[in-house]
């Protein structure tokens, strides 16, 4: 019996290609951020964002959007000490005491109640369609329902529901997750990048680098955080400056465009897994 094609296979290349996807997370987080990430796709490298829509910046992200390829950042914590933003729907255990949604994804993990998950999370993909954005994928704010089986279940749920391919880890096995997520994926016939190393450290620089020079074979995620550098911004704490040199790095950075020419490397956004994953 014949191996089932790998991904690479399903796009249309070799096996052994080099297919990288370079995604801009938090578009819609702020004001320098949507302009970060919108410069990110048009005048970089990079190939795809994901829109957080319960944040402050979603619509005039939404009324920016010409066409991009673009998935919602399903989102469901609120990390900024002093920037806060909270659920679309009436959702009282998505709440933390202090407004908004909880900081913490452990925090999230203690209250939440999986119904109110699930129809939060349905209502911003439902909410992005409706401004006009034709949704590509699904990507997780700080990874909140990835790794505990009973919001797994409405991530995957809503990539069956919505027809969208979805971001999942690859530097964290099964075992150690405790549950076989990867594999439920498969089964429901959800296509997710083969490689996706789960890295929320602030500035992206080395991590991108050493990632396409160590690329493997099939189409691996490598994701950045691209923001113009604003007092907003700023304002925001230490991490904005990582964010403002991602943008400089896929953007202007002469290193970066090197590398990806050396390793041979394909780019490609989510919307080529959707069409694969819609043609079955």
């Amino acid at each position: 019996m014949a191996s089932p094609a790998s991904l690479a296979q399903k796009l249309g290349y070799a096996d052994d290609a080099r297919l990288v996807i370079i995604s801009c997370d938090d578009l819609g987080s702020c004001h320098a951020a949507t302009v970060g990430v919108y410069s990110a796709l048009r005048d970089g490298v990079a190939t795809c964002a994901s829109i957080m829509m319960p944040a402050p910046w979603a619509r005039f992200a939404a009324s920016e959007y010409r066409g991009d390829d673009i998935g919602v950042h399903l989102t469901l914590n609120a990390e900024h000490p002093e920037y806060r933003w909270g659920p679309l729907t009436h959702a009282p255990s998505l709440l933390s005491g202090e407004g908004g949604f909880p900081r913490s994804v452990d925090d999230l993990w203690e209250h939440a109640d999986s119904t109110e998950v699930l129809r939060e999370c349905r209502a911003q993909i439902e909410r992005a369609i409706a401004w006009g954005i034709d949704v590509t994928h699904l990507a997780p704010h700080l990874t909140s329902i990835t790794l505990r089986p009973e919001f797994f279940d409405v991530y995957l749920e809503l990539a069956v529901e919505f027809q969208l391919p979805i971001r999942l880890p690859s530097t964290i096995s099964e075992d150690a997750a405790g549950f076989p997520f990867r594999t439920l994926a498969r089964d429901e016939g959800i296509v997710f990048p083969d490689h996706f190393d789960l890295d929320w450290r602030a500035g992206s620089r080395d991590r991108v680098l050493n990632a396409i020079r160590s690329l493997q074979p099939g189409v691996t995620e490598i994701h950045v955080q691209p923001a113009i550098d604003t007092p907003e911004v700023r304002a925001l704490g230490d991490n904005a400056a990582g964010w403002v040199d991602d943008l400089a790095l896929v953007t202007t950075d002469t290193e970066l465009r090197a590398a990806l020419t050396d390793s041979g490397a394909v780019l490609l956004g989510y919307r080529e897994l959707r069409n694969v994953m819609r043609a079955g």
